[in-house]
C-alpha cells in the first residue's frame, strides 16, 4: 500500500513534541517506562535524553526530527503493518522512518522484549 503525498506531507509537517505524550501514554498505560522508551527512541534515532528534550522544547516537525536523527543501521530489520502500511513498502523515507518510530513504540507497549525490539542481524 503506497502512501499518497497528502500523507506524507502531513506526516513531515507534525511536531515530534504533540505525538511524544502520546507514546509516554501508550507505554505507561502498558507498564512500561519513560526510560525504556527513551532507549527504544536512541536506539532508531541516535537521540540521547538531553538531544531528545531539547527537539521536543524546540517543537521540531518529524521532517526536521528524522532530518537530525542517525538512523540505526539495523532499522531494515523493522518489518510488518502499522497504521494499515506495510512498512517494507512505504517508498517516502520520512514517512517509513516515522512509522520505524511507531512499530518500536508499538511493540513496545505490547510487552515485546526490548532485545527483540533493538533488532540485531542474525
Amino acid at each position: 500500500m503506497a502512501t499518497t503525498p497528502e500523507h506524507d506531507a502531513r506526516i513531515a509537517s507534525m511536531t515530534f513534541s504533540s505525538v511524544y505524550p502520546h507514546y509516554v501514554t501508550k507505554v505507561e498505560k502498558k507498564g512500561r517506562t519513560v526510560e525504556e522508551l527513551h532507549q527504544v527512541i536512541e536506539w532508531l534515532t541516535g537521540f540521547n535524553e538531553a538531544k531528545l528534550q531539547e527537539l521536543i522544547n524546540e517543537k521540531v516537525t518529524f521532517e526536521t526530527f528524522f532530518k537530525q536523527a542517525k538512523i540505526n543501521a539495523n532499522a531494515y530489520l523493522i518489518t510488518g503493518v502499522i497504521c494499515g502500511y506495510r512498512i517494507e513498502d512505504i517508498e517516502t523515507e520520512l514517512t517509513k522512518q516515522t512509522r520505524y518510530l511507531d512499530k518500536l513504540v508499538d511493540e513496545l507497549a505490547k510487552g515485546r522484549k526490548m532485545e527483540k525490539i533493538l533488532r540485531e542481524p542474525k
